[in-house]
This record gives C-alpha cells, sequence and structure tokens, in this order.
C-alpha cells in the first residue's frame, strides 16, 4: 500500500489522467445504458404497465400490437381457456390529435372498465370512468396532456379530457392515452368512416390466481386457432423494434467495456516496463515479488474506483439536464454491475503488467545495463 500511494503521489497527473479515461468510457457507458432504458420504455412502457398478464395478438400481426386484429368470434374462445380468469378487448391505434393549440400525433389504447388492460403507474388524478376520459403519461404532462387538459381528435373533432396521468406509459414513443374501449372504437371508427365495426387489436387476459401465465399462454396458443398469446413480458421484449434498438446500443456499451480494457492494461503493462530497473532494485533490496503486484493492483483499484465516481457524477448530471426530453434514469443496480464489470476487466488486463513484476528476479540487479 505505502509503494503504491507513493509512486501515486509522485506522479499524479499520471494517473489523474487514467482515472479521467476511464471516467469518461464509464459515463459513456451508464449514459447509454440510461438511455436504451429510457428508449425501450417508451417503445413500450404502455404494455409493461397496464395490468393483464397475457396479451394475444393475431397470429399474422407477428408480434405487433399496431397491425394486430382478432375477430370478435376469437375474444369468446379465448374467453373459454381453463385458467383465465377475465378477459377483455385491447384496441391500440395512432391518431392525429390536437394538445395545447397544437396538432401532433398520439396513441391510443383502449381496454374495457373492470376488465385487465388498465394503466398500473397511476401517479395522479383517476382511471377513466366514462367515455372520452383518458390516463395520459406523465411525461407529455407540458405538451397539452396534463390533468383537465382538453385534447381533440383531428377526425370527428371529439374532445378526450385527461383525468389521470400515469408514469412510463407511452407506447412508439408517441404521447399515449389510456381510455375506455367504447372510446378507443369511436375515435377508430370516425378515422375509417367505411368501417362497420371495430375489431380489438388483441384481447388482455388476467390469469386465474394460482395459475401461471406461460401455462395459459400457451394453453391458448394451442386451443385457440389464428392467434399468438404472449404474457406480458415478452410483449415488451419481443416488441418489433426493441430488440433492434437493444443490438444497437449493446454494442455501444460492448465496445466501451473492451477500450476500458485496453487502456488499462496497456497503461500499467507500459508503466510497468518504464519502471523495470526501480522493480528490479526493490526486489534486490528483499522487498518481495508479491508485495510489489499487491501494490500494483492497489493502483489499478484505485484508478478504476476513481473513474467508476467520476462517471457516475457525469452521468447524473447529463441525465439531469436532460431529464425532459429523454426521461432517462441511473439506478442503483446499472451502477453497481457497470463498476463491477469494470474492476474485472482491468485486473484482467493487468495480470500482463502483474505477470511481468512476479518474474523479476533480484539477480538481475547486478547485471549492468539489464533492466528487465
Amino acid at each position: 500500500m505505502f509503494l503504491s500511494t507513493r509512486e501515486m503521489r509522485r506522479a499524479p497527473w499520471r494517473f489523474a489522467l487514467l482515472t479521467g479515461a476511464v471516467g469518461l468510457l464509464v459515463f459513456l457507458i451508464l449514459f447509454v445504458q440510461a438511455l436504451t432504458g429510457a428508449l425501450v420504455g417508451q417503445f413500450t412502457g404502455a404494455l409493461k404497465h397496464q395490468s393483464a398478464d397475457v396479451l394475444v395478438y393475431s397470429a399474422q400481426a407477428r408480434k405487433n400490437l399496431e397491425g394486430s386484429v382478432v375477430p370478435p368470434a376469437t375474444v369468446g374462445s379465448i374467453a373459454a381457456v381453463p385458467d383465465v380468469a377475465a378477459s377483455g378487448r385491447f384496441g391500440e391505434g395512432t391518431f392525429s390529435v390536437r394538445a395545447a393549440d397544437k396538432l401532433r400525433d398520439a396513441a391510443l389504447i383502449g381496454y374495457e372498465l373492470g376488465k385487465p388492460g388498465a394503466p398500473t403507474s397511476l401517479t395522479q388524478g383517476r382511471l377513466p370512468r366514462a367515455p372520452f376520459e383518458a390516463v395520459a403519461s406523465s411525461r407529455n404532462r407540458d405538451e397539452g396532456f396534463d390533468v383537465g387538459d382538453q385534447v381533440t381528435l383531428e377526425k370527428g373533432g371529439r374532445t378526450i379530457t385527461v383525468v389521470g396521468l400515469a408514469d412510463d406509459v407511452n407506447y412508439s414513443v408517441l404521447p399515449t392515452m389510456y381510455v375506455t374501449f367504447d372510446t378507443y372504437a369511436t375515435a377508430r371508427a370516425d378515422a375509417s368512416p367505411g368501417a362497420r365495426t371495430v375489431w380489438p387489436s388483441a384481447v388482455a387476459v388476467e390469469v386465474a390466481r394460482g395459475a401461471s401465465p406461460n401455462a395459459v399462454r400457451d394453453a391458448i396458443n394451442a386451443r385457440v386457432a389464428g392467434v399468438e398469446a404472449l404474457t406480458r413480458g415478452q410483449a415488451v421484449k419481443e416488441s418489433p423494434g426493441v430488440a433492434s434498438v437493444g443490438e444497437s446500443l449493446g454494442a455501444v456499451v460492448f465496445l466501451c467495456f473492451f477500450v476500458v480494457a485496453i487502456v488499462a492494461g496497456l497503461f500499467f503493462l507500459i508503466l510497468t516496463v518504464q519502471k523495470a530497473s526501480a522493480l528490479t532494485l526493490l526486489r534486490a533490496i528483499g522487498i518481495g515479488a508479491g508485495v510489489l503486484a499487491r501494490s500494483l493492483v492497489v493502483q489499478v483499484v484505485a484508478v478504476v474506483a476513481g473513474g467508476v465516481a467520476i462517471g457516475a457524477a457525469l452521468t447524473k448530471g447529463a441525465l439531469a439536464a436532460s431529464s425532459a426530453s429523454l426521461g432517462a434514469t441511473l439506478t442503483a443496480r446499472q451502477l453497481a454491475q457497470t463498476g463491477a464489470i469494470v474492476f474485472v476487466l482491468a485486473i484482467v488486463a493487468s495480470l500482463g503488467a502483474i505477470r511481468r513484476v512476479l518474474r523479476i528476479e533480484p539477480i538481475r540487479a547486478t547485471i549492468p545495463g539489464d533492466v528487465t
């Protein structure tokens, strides 16, 4: 410990630069992870934070709620499957609306009152009790979707009153409103005047107490033709677009982890080579190889700890500055996992330098000009 801290005090800028470099890489990793979570949440938050245990799409939709249509006869067949405690029509559509005197697109999620599909993350106000009442995403409250605001459907001219706000219920990165299924059907009929009836996009299912959502999903798929049942978690993870976003940003995170390992490994290896003569003399006067190796490990830990602290501070500052537009947050779990991975990678990358230290022979101090 004495050797490691003394060296760091003698060359503070060298270690400070490495700590700063690690901190910037950790910042990028944490920020991208938070951004990924925010984007996925804005794509599928409406599916994650609704009360149905299972969502049943048409098989042709390929897990895309927007492209799914379930016939009325199929809705009844799903309700008759064993261990389906309750089921209800669940609709989704994108509509042009006027909110805060601006024309914009918004998603309407229609569900049957008293049945599965209601939002579960209500933070203000109440759930809809009558037609043309809505719970909106709290992320869009400043865009004309706050409690008490009036949102007008461009086609049909009908007005929806926001009576509640819920967290993380956006769908397809759009302002989203939960309404009664009848309200959704009316909006859909107004947008398509030639349509005689409005079919639901999916069926929201609540499983019986003690039953497994996976088992009910499998039973629906086996007993009902032309549908694809997904658990709530599946509907979120396998929604089109989510996987590609996760893979693209995940590649950036992987690259940053790789760079952390390369930077830390090369720095300490070069540092070990530069001070080879000093390390040889220390071995010659009786300092054990293990002591020198532990000193190097202490330096690695100190640099990485400082880098993680800097990265966390920068990430929190960046997310605070952009919270209004991104809605991204840094969780303690993300920080702990990232820090642990960076520590492990830095130690593994430094094994070359540690091995070089352990191989130093004291006898080399007696060889003129030999510094290895």
